[in-house]
């Protein structure tokens, strides 16, 4: 055959590309690397660890919760049930 030019063999492979998938990658929108001094650096990295950690304790209690059928209720000492018994009522 006859050589192509790179173009055409770049539309050749796209057009091949659409026939096989209709999947596309999304745009990438971000801004440009910044540079941070190391301290503002390791600052986010203890935050974000924190943050992970967090969640992760939270899953695996939810997890644990659901394995075990614990059901979480909400508890009031000083709520509607403990002033039921203060109440003064009359009986007469």
């Amino acid at each position: 055959g006859s050589p192509i030019t790179a173009e055409e063999r770049r539309l050749r492979d796209k057009k091949h590309l659409d026939d096989i998938t209709a999947a596309r990658l999304p745009p990438l929108h971000h801004s440009p690397a910044k540079l941070l001094p190391i301290e503002e650096s390791i600052a986010i990295q203890i935050q974000q660890k924190e943050a992970y950690e967090e969640m992760q304790a939270k899953l695996a209690a939810q997890k644990l919760a659901e394995r075990l059928n614990i059901k979480m209720l909400r508890f009031e000492p000083e709520g509607e049930a403990s002033m039921q018994y203060r109440e003064v009522r009359d009986e007469d």
